[in-house]
């Protein structure tokens, strides 16, 4: 049996109108950093996904909250335009 929840403060925010809009190379830039942070992780093209999608338990609890807190970070990165 899987039990799915969600994390507060993972994943709250959705792609929309911003006061800037992140270009496609900056994007880039932060998913290829983070790739080279998470090497085994298979990110997918959105990483909002990666969040959205976690199930919690399937990582050892320092590493996922690890994971969860480095994914929402470039997410942040991403939507402050850094």
């Amino acid at each position: 049996m899987t039990v799915r929840f969600r994390v507060r403060g993972f994943g709250r925010r959705r792609p929309g109108p911003t006061g800037g809009v992140p270009s496609v190379e900056h994007e880039g830039r932060v998913c290829s950093e983070l790739s080279v942070d998470l090497p085994d992780e298979d990110l997918g093209e959105y990483l909002y996904d990666c969040i959205d999608l976690y199930e919690m338990g399937s990582k050892p609890r320092c590493e996922e909250v690890e994971y969860l807190g480095m994914v929402q970070e470039a997410i942040d990165r991403i939507e402050r335009g850094e």
